[in-house]
C-alpha cells in the first residue's frame, strides 16, 4: 500500500463505549499491520446536557432514561468491567457529567495543529478516569497544555468559538451518513462500522478496503 487508509471516526468524549471503541480499534490496527491515518469527528450524545450538571452520571441517566438508580448502577458497572478488559480503569463515581461541545471545539483546534488523537486520548482519560470537569473553559486549556499548546491561545480559540463551523460541519456529515450512534467508523470513505467492535472485525474491514480499492 503505497498511502495509509484514511478512517474517519465519529465519537463523543462523554461516551464510554466510544473510548472502548477506540482501544478496540488500536488493537485492530496493530493486528492489520499497515499505516492507518485517523482523523476524529464530532459527536454530541446529548447536546442539552448542561455546563454544570448538578449531579453525578448516575443521576443523569436515571434522569434522562427514566431507569432506577439501581439498574442505571448494573449498567454502569458491567461498562466499567468491560473497559478494564482493554485497561481502562474507568471511574463512574468520579465523572463530571458536563456538556462536551467545547471540548469537540478543543479536538478541532488540535486537528488544526497536528495533535488530535493525543488531543482526544488527554480528553478521554480526564473524563472517564480523573474526574475532569472537561465542559469547563479553564481545564481544558490545562488539558491542552498536556500535549504541549499554549492555555491562553487555547482559551481565546474556546472563548471565540473560533471551531464552531467545523463542529456544525461534523454534525451534519453525521447527519448525512445516517449515524444515530457512536462510535462509527467510515473506513477508506466507503465501509461504515457501528460500535465499539472486537479488533478482528477491525482488522478484517481495513483488509477489505484495502482488497477493494
Amino acid at each position: 500500500m503505497t498511502t495509509p487508509i484514511k478512517v474517519d471516526i465519529w465519537s463523543d468524549v462523554q461516551c464510554p463505549w466510544c473510548y472502548i471503541g477506540k482501544r478496540k480499534f488500536e488493537s485492530g490496527v496493530q493486528l492489520f499491520g499497515q499505516p492507518v491515518e485517523i482523523e476524529y469527528h464530532s459527536f454530541e450524545l446529548a447536546p442539552d446536557t448542561p455546563v454544570d450538571f448538578a449531579g453525578s452520571t448516575l443521576d443523569y441517566l436515571s434522569e434522562r432514561k427514566g431507569l432506577s438508580p439501581e439498574h442505571v448502577r448494573s449498567m454502569l458497572d458491567n461498562v466499567t468491567n468491560i473497559a478494564a478488559e482493554v485497561g481502562l480503569p474507568f471511574d463512574f463515581d468520579r465523572v463530571h457529567q458536563t456538556n462536551t461541545r467545547k471540548a469537540h471545539e478543543l479536538l478541532h483546534y488540535a486537528k488544526a495543529h497536528g495533535k488530535q488523537i493525543e488531543m482526544k486520548e488527554v480528553l478521554l482519560k480526564a473524563y472517564f478516569v480523573n474526574g475532569e470537569h472537561v465542559g469547563d473553559l479553564a481545564t481544558l486549556s490545562k488539558l491542552a497544555a498536556e500535549v504541549g499548546f499554549h492555555p491562553a491561545d487555547v482559551l481565546r480559540s474556546l472563548e471565540e468559538g473560533q471551531y464552531t463551523e467545523a463542529l456544525a460541519a461534523d454534525i451534519a456529515q453525521a447527519e448525512a451518513y445516517g449515524i444515530s450512534g457512536v462510535p462509527f467508523y467510515v473506513i477508506d470513505g466507503k465501509f461504515g462500522i457501528s460500535g465499539a467492535q472486537s479488533p478482528e472485525t477491525f482488522a478484517a474491514a481495513l483488509a477489505q478496503a484495502v482488497d477493494s480499492a
